[in-house]
């Protein structure tokens, strides 16, 4: 699809990022990627469960509540926004360090979004290739950008 990079690994950079055109400007789409209420209905993992607390709109250095969970296990986890750019950036990590970014571009037809795991941050990297997330975010993220378009078709 013309609109669409499928998610692909960098190793050397430790990274996993997809990216695809959804039709919408930055700003709609930047206002849903600050609630954190609104994740899990963009989540391609099936991980995200539900946000803890308020949902109040994310800033740089806000935190929020994520009830997760991985497989049948169930999990709760903190996040903080470390990158944040009003409508154009927007960057999460956790006690791991590595990130979740989503970066738009407007281009003609919306937005180009960008969904990046970032595990060069992160407190083991070499942990994260171990348990094969690398490979396995390829799937998440193009399932979570084809869940973003379809909210704004």
């Amino acid at each position: 699809m013309a609109d669409a990079t499928p998610a692909t690994v960098d190793r050397d950079a430790r990274q996993v990022s997809g990216s695809r055109v959804v039709a919408a400007p930055p700003e709609q789409i930047f206002d849903l990627l600050t609630d954190p209420t609104r994740h899990g209905e963009i989540d391609g993992s099936g991980m995200v469960q539900q946000s803890r607390g308020a949902g109040s709109r994310l800033e740089m250095g806000s935190k929020f509540g994520m009830d997760m969970k991985m497989g049948p296990l169930p999990y709760r986890i903190t996040n903080t926004v470390v990158e944040f750019e009003e409508n154009r950036l927007i960057a999460w990590q956790h006690f791991g360090k590595h990130r979740w970014r989503y970066e738009l571009e407007p281009v003609e037809g919306g937005t180009r979004v960008t969904e990046t795991f970032d595990y060069s941050t992160a407190v083991s990297p070499k942990g994260i290739e171990l348990m094969g997330y690398p490979d396995k975010h390829c799937s998440n993220i193009d399932a979570t950008l084809e869940r973003l378009a379809a909210l704004f078709a």
